[in-house]
């Protein structure tokens, strides 16, 4: 293994703004005298020169110190698909809309990169979940998310029938659009769309969230990371699909079963500060705070 320090950069290159960030990354890493890697389908619109070209696998995150993301949360989970193997830490720049996965703004770029090159950074590791796809038993698909696996119906005209099991047990046959199972960084994506709770990042949970659902008990539910929950789609309905993260998709037969568990392998973030959660709120989703006066004070005697 080389002494010698890299990055990788993983760019949404659609986005105009995204590149020329992108390139200012590069360049500022470079002078600091840190390799720099990029994905070989992004290279061309980098057009940096003094690059490491890598194979877009998991292989172009091996051995290094950081991926950096420049776009949005889709971006960040695309990137994670690389990272989460080597146990690479991500840090997001978020040039999209809500960047809840992001740790930077673009107005920070230039901060960012000095902490980077400073090596300012923390690391935290967010947990996965790992999905396991049977069809009479045999298992069909394996696959992960970090965000939410979502069991939904594949045609628009029919309602998907499935009934949801938690740790061995039924709990109830649903009528419904779908099922979102999220971890408690996905509590703030599709999830939370689906009227799902947020929930603080360090705690250990899965949420089970159903979709427009025609039952009389169809609440969203907490269970224990230690829970295993199956979606198991009745036969007489009609096809599904599978979604895990928006990204890694496929389709689901009548009988389908899909469990999901708690992923041994977790995905990690690089934070640059210590920024409370409740603050992340209230900057993303732009809550109001107006009247806040803090912590009342201790009377004096």
């Amino acid at each position: 293994m080389s002494d010698k320090r890299s990055v990788l950069i993983v760019t949404h290159t659609g986005r105009p703004g995204a590149v020329r960030s992108a390139q200012l990354v590069i360049e500022r890493l470079s002078e600091a005298g840190i390799a720099v890697r990029v994905l070989d389908a992004e290279a061309e619109d980098l057009a940096c020169a003094d690059v490491d070209v890598m194979s877009t696998s998991a292989a172009a995150a091996e051995d290094a110190e950081m991926v950096i993301v420049l776009g949005g949360d889709g971006s960040l989970l695309r990137a994670a698909e690389l990272a989460r193997p080597t146990g690479t830490p991500l840090l997001g720049v978020n040039l999209g809309h809500v960047g809840f996965l992001a740790e930077a703004e673009r107005a920070d770029l230039a901060a960012t990169v000095e902490k980077v090159v400073g090596q300012q950074y923390e690391v935290e590791e967010r947990m996965t979940v790992e999905v396991t796809v049977r069809q009479d038993g045999a298992v069909t698909a394996t696959t992960w998310a970090l965000n939410e696996v979502t069991v939904e119906k594949a045609s628009r005209e029919r309602m998907l029938e499935v009934v949801v099991e938690i740790d061995g047990r039924p709990l109830s046959h649903w009528g419904c659009d779908g099922v979102v199972v999220a971890t408690p960084t996905g509590s703030t994506a599709y999830a939370f769309s689906a009227g799902g709770p947020v929930v603080w990042p360090e705690v250990e949970a899965m949420l089970v969230v159903p979709i427009s659902a025609h039952a009389l008990f169809a609440r969203p539910m907490v269970v224990s990371p230690r829970s295993v929950v199956a979606i198991e789609v009745i036969p007489e309905t009609s096809r599904a699909a599978l979604w895990c993260d928006g990204r890694r998709t496929g389709d689901l037969a009548p009988g389908s079963r899909v469990e999901v568990r708690r992923g041994e392998t977790p995905v990690r973030l690089a934070r640059l500060h210590r920024t409370p959660f409740t603050d992340r709120l209230v900057t993303k989703f732009g809550l109001p705070v107006t009247g806040w006066r803090g912590r009342p004070r201790t009377q004096e005697r």
